[in-house]
């Protein structure tokens, strides 16, 4: 093409108008990469000693029964989220997709309930029956009366069923151990995340690869996942952690029984 033809070429109706189509286009991606989306974003929360304090008070206080003086970690696990009543961003979104230490979530899978207070409220009824559950399940299993052994938990206001586990197993520590004069623990800082019921079963959470994380960030070695989790706790995990799968309160204790002894230990 010679030169006197090229700004003809520049200036042609179809070259305006592909440039036009460009100019909007691009105005139309930028105005998305800002409108709020119903997407949540979750990464590691914190973790809380059940066997020590939290906020500067014991997880568990318990009366009625000796307590035994513990050594190691049971460190009950969170995500954390933004806020109930936020949008994320379609910038927000990507740049999170290619972050394997946060998760794009719908909003409505993490906060059901559109209103934030009513979210709220919501996780703290959750956190309430799962005291509950991790006190009635330990009990259960150390065949001892819930009318003279009493449980106070104190988690702060962290929400939610998932501390179930992990609240049961620190209780079977404190009042018998390994039942041999040890400790469950075995020394070790364990991990774990899991909701429990009356009977001791032992229930998948979701948000388990941010968990891992989360854990192994605070000393963790060891995680006790629900079985139903395994593949899914295998994501992202950590290196140094190690995946312990669990359906009941008993098989966690086993397991733990087994992690101390050298004993076999089911893996994920």
């Amino acid at each position: 093409m010679s030169d006197t033809k090229l700004p003809k070429a520049l200036t042609s109706p179809r070259t305006r108008a592909l440039a036009l189509c460009g100019v909007l286009v691009a105005a139309l991606f930028g105005v998305a990469a800002f409108v709020p989306l119903p997407y949540t974003l979750t990464w590691p929360g914190l973790t809380a000693d059940t066997l020590g304090s939290y906020q500067d008070k014991p997880v568990l206080t318990i009366s009625g029964a000796p307590l035994r003086t513990t050594e190691g970690e049971l460190r009950m696990v969170t995500i954390s989220a933004t806020n109930p009543g936020e949008r994320t961003t379609f910038w927000r979104s990507l740049m999170a997709w290619f972050d394997p230490k946060v998760a794009v979530r719908p909003t409505e899978s993490v906060y059901p309930q559109s209103n934030p207070a009513k979210a709220e409220e919501v996780t703290a009824q959750q956190m309430a029956e799962s005291q509950n559950s991790a006190t009635t399940a330990a009990l259960g299993y150390l065949h001892l009366s819930p009318d003279q052994v009493k449980v106070k938990v104190d988690l702060g206001d962290v929400g939610g069923p998932s501390a179930g586990q992990m609240l049961a197993l620190g209780i079977v520590d404190k009042l018998a151990g390994d039942g041999k004069g040890g400790d469950l623990t075995g020394g070790l800082k364990i991990a774990g995340t899991g909701t429990i019921d009356d009977q001791g079963a032992i229930g998948a959470v979701g948000g388990v690869p941010l968990k891992t994380q989360a854990a192994a960030r605070d000393g963790a070695t060891v995680f006790l996942v629900p079985r139903d989790e395994c593949t899914d706790a295998k994501v992202n995990k950590p290196a140094t952690l190690r995946l312990v799968p669990v359906g009941t309160l008993g098989e966690a204790v086993s397991a733990l029984e087994a992690l101390k002894s050298g004993g076999s230990v089911p893996v994920c």
